[in-house]
């Protein structure tokens, strides 16, 4: 960490004038122009996607006591759910006991949240959804020094419902919208080891009291909400991961979701 050597200026952006410098940055900017076009379209395709009524009287856990899925709207008209995933010890029989800390990726991304006030001037409510003890979320939480609300799902079937849990011994296998059969037809077939916890956000949308699941999203389709990235991609120096071009830019930290490096928000020096 700190300052780059000499000896790394070899893998460094090439050295240019002002007038080359703008030519190669009006070049890459009719690129960037074509993603954020492409990005109004499927973001506009994901607005029309169908919505699908919830009707099980799905029960949580918070600072208050038991509050259902309508009272985490807060009043509002949308509802963005984190599926904040936590850690769990195993037992000889399997069985899961849950330790003091949540996962140190969904972690990452909590500790960007900050004040939400622009999304309820917008009628969205934001809040975490955790399947462990809320005794736990709530150490964890004030620890971390986080305000956004947070509540425990445990014993419910909210997780395995939307997918944010996956075990075949509670529900039918779906990972990133794929059935078992189609984890096995691309490849990556279901194990009992991928048994547990996925991170992902689900939406929901209310009409009078009536709910309605809109959309989620899994795996890298939550990224822009970890450790800076949407800030990190705007620098010479990227996210620093092993996979990024070009090669030899930066030494990888390891610090992508499930990197060695990964730790805690409060465990970095």
């Amino acid at each position: 960490m700190g300052r780059i050597e000499m000896t790394a200026m070899a893998h460094l952006p090439e050295v240019v004038s002002r007038a080359e410098w703008l030519r190669a940055r009006k070049e890459l900017l009719a690129e960037e122009k074509e993603v954020t076009r492409a990005r109004d379209r499927v973001n506009a395709a994901r607005r029309r996607l169908p919505m699908v009524r919830v009707e099980k009287p799905y029960a949580f856990e918070g600072p208050h006591g038991e509050v259902s899925l309508l009272e985490l709207f807060e009043g509002r008209a949308q509802l963005v759910v984190h599926h904040f995933m936590w850690t769990f010890d195993l037992d000889a029989d399997g069985a899961e006991h849950p330790r003091d800390t949540g996962c140190p990726s969904c972690s990452s991304a909590a500790d960007q949240i900050g004040n939400l006030r622009q999304l309820h001037v917008r009628n969205t409510s934001l809040a975490a959804v955790t399947r462990a003890p809320y005794a736990r979320l709530a150490a964890y939480r004030e620890r971390m020094g986080w305000s956004f609300p947070w509540y425990s799902s445990a014993g419910g079937d909210f997780n395995y419902d939307f997918h944010a849990t996956v075990d075949e011994r509670v529900a039918p296998v779906q990972v990133f919208h794929r059935s078992e059969a189609e984890l096995a037809h691309a490849g990556t077939p279901w194990s009992p080891s991928m048994r547990g916890d996925w991170p992902g956000i689900s939406a929901f949308l209310r009409v009078g009291d009536e709910v309605f699941h809109t959309y989620s999203t899994f795996g890298r389709g939550i990224e822009e909400f970890h450790n800076g990235y949407p800030y990190l991609d705007l620098t010479a120096l990227g996210r620093q991961e092993a996979w990024e071009e070009p090669n030899g830019r930066a030494t990888p930290l390891g610090l992508q979701v499930g990197g060695p490096a990964m730790r805690l928000p409060d465990e970095y020096d």
